[in-house]
């Protein structure tokens, strides 16, 4: 019996020292594979994986599975990989490069890994909104530089007197529902796909998209990003709220418009913001995200909410199981499944005029 060819496309952890993939760091996937299974990966120089050009290709074709990133599904891509292709996996949470419904249209399995790193996004995006609260940042560079001022950052509000508001309360949103209300007087949450029943069992008021920027103090997202929600927090959203409301961003940066969010946050429109991601992922390759991360009343980190030890481990094992499982047994793993269909024996013809790209609608953030 052959081997099976599993190839890993722009993974971070992939990248060593010298800036290109090493193979060698593939411990986990290799414990997990064991001899039956060939791993190949798709290059990097300078710390970045291509995903285009000769190489790219050349890695990519003839892959009976494709562990994915930020490299998106495409027709191109599908084609490039051949027949051979029965799953690909999104290693991590978000799967709107994934395209469910064009991998469906091919009798590919397509998953991800939705609650790796539950506690870790929770715990960023308190830190991100309680060091925007509290003033931290000005705090630390006034006094690391000599300056003592305790009202420097401004005077700090008392929670327990403001609204926090959660927009989309899929499995994350929920588990910062829990902790904020340790801080918050009141919670409210939007998400049109979730009762208001089960948002009471969490202490959370349901209420409509308008009322919770009206109303929120701070205004948390933990949405998943599709055509439903791209660009959801425009000029128009940033006017609907308070001027002293705060932002935080820790699901996908293409749910902000980073030129209306810059407008608001430099005009006073709003108070602050704490954003994790960004679109582009570097924020430095768009006039706009790299004029944003510049703000005083801004605090960033680098994409790196889901990251810990355990979380990270966990990610690399989980993805590897679930590809380990599709090609031996052409079941889909047990949780993360994005296509409905399962992988056949043989292959089921692809419609016609089935489409390129597709918006993910299923409630997972």
């Amino acid at each position: 019996m052959s081997q099976s060819t599993v190839v890993y496309t722009d993974l971070p952890w992939l990248i060593g020292e010298d800036g290109r993939v090493d193979p060698s760091l593939a411990t986990i996937e290799r414990g997990v594979f064991g001899d039956g299974f060939r791993l190949r990966f798709t290059p990097a120089d300078g710390g970045r994986h291509h995903l285009e050009g000769r190489p790219f290709r050349d890695a990519v074709n003839g892959a009976d599975a494709l562990v994915i990133y930020r490299c998106r599904v495409t027709e191109e891509l599908l084609d490039v990989a051949g027949p051979t292709l029965k799953v690909v996996a999104r290693q991590g949470v978000g799967f709107d490069n994934v395209a469910p419904e064009l991998l469906e249209s091919r009798g590919i399995v397509g998953f991800n890994i939705p609650d790796y790193c539950v506690d870790e996004v929770v715990t960023h995006t308190l830190a991100l909104l309680l060091a925007l609260e509290r003033g931290v940042v000005p705090q630390h560079l006034g006094l690391s530089r000599g300056k003592f001022d305790i009202y420097a950052g401004g005077t700090p509000r008392r929670l327990r007197n403001h609204t926090a508001g959660i927009i989309g309360f899929g499995c994350i949103g929920r588990a910062v529902s829990m902790r904020l209300r340790l801080f918050y007087g009141q919670v409210i949450a939007y998400d049109p796909y979730v009762a208001g029943d089960l948002m009471d069992a969490y202490g959370v008021k349901k209420v409509d998209r308008e009322s919770l920027l009206a109303h929120s103090d701070a205004v948390l997202l933990h949405c998943l990003l599709n055509d439903e929600t791209a660009g959801m927090l425009d000029a128009r959203a940033f006017a609907a709220m308070k001027p002293t409301a705060l932002l935080t961003n820790t699901a996908r940066g293409g749910l902000v418009d980073a030129h209306a969010l810059c407008d608001a946050l430099s005009r006073g429109q709003i108070a602050g913001a704490g954003i994790d991601v960004f679109s582009p992922e570097n924020p430095h390759d768009n006039e706009w995200t790299a004029k944003l991360v510049t703000l005083p009343n801004v605090v960033v980190s680098s994409h790196r909410a889901f990251l810990s030890a355990e979380s990270q481990e966990s990610q690399r094992r989980r993805t590897a199981e679930g590809v380990r499982r599709v090609l031996e047994t052409g079941l889909p793993p047990a949780t993360g499944h994005l296509t409905p269909g399962l992988v056949s024996r043989g292959r089921r013809a692809r419609p016609p005029g089935a489409a390129a790209t597709v918006a993910a609608t299923a409630q997972l953030t």
